[in-house]
């Protein structure tokens, strides 16, 4: 009889959920000022060193243990087949831009408003995987169904819900998921 082993399959999406968790933990423990400190994106002085750490810290930063559970699940779902098919060096590049877009277009157009949490990348992650069956000259049905669905209900939320959901920002780690899941897969 064969033995069953657990194995880490996606060290970096599984090492991204645990500094997620680690944030949160902190955020808790410190009264939500970590995550003003240092994960999240607001209008501060550029002179100010930490502006240039939320850019990308803010994707580690969540409000609550809902808000981390809603992007951390579909981060785990979608992330292990991504890190697989692209690998751990270009996934996390991928992250890194993502972050970095959604922070700095958050901070130019939305000076008074905080930004935090994953969406951005869970959203890059979303248009990257429908992406997966591209060959090039050929658009999957799958990616404008996705794009269609996700992007047009971010869209609608934007339009007609308040509530403190950056929208643009989904939409703009969508556009980064389809731009690279283009790019990655064009000449395959």
């Amino acid at each position: 009889m064969s033995k069953i082993k657990v194995t880490n399959n996606s060290k970096l999406v599984l090492g991204f959920t645990l500094l997620c968790a680690i944030t949160l933990i902190i955020n808790y423990a410190t009264g939500g000022v970590s995550n003003r400190l240092l994960f999240s994106v607001y209008r501060a002085p550029l002179t100010n060193p930490l502006t240039y750490i939320r850019f990308f810290g803010h994707v580690l930063g969540h409000a609550n243990f809902e808000h981390f559970i809603g992007n951390i699940m579909l981060i785990v779902v979608v992330g292990p087949m991504l890190e697989e098919k692209y690998g751990a060096k270009d996934l996390l590049t991928i992250m890194l831009i993502s972050a970095f877009v959604t922070g700095l277009i958050h901070f130019i157009f939305f000076p008074g408003i905080q930004l935090l949490g994953a969406s951005g990348i869970v959203f890059t992650f979303i248009l990257l995987a429908s992406f997966t069956g591209y060959k090039g000259g050929n658009i999957p049905l799958t990616f404008i169904v996705v794009a269609v669905l996700y992007i047009g209900n971010e869209v609608y939320q934007g339009l007609f819900v308040k509530d403190n959901v950056a929208n643009l920002m989904h939409i703009i780690g969508g556009l980064v998921g389809a731009f690279f899941g283009f790019i990655l897969n064009k000449n395959k």
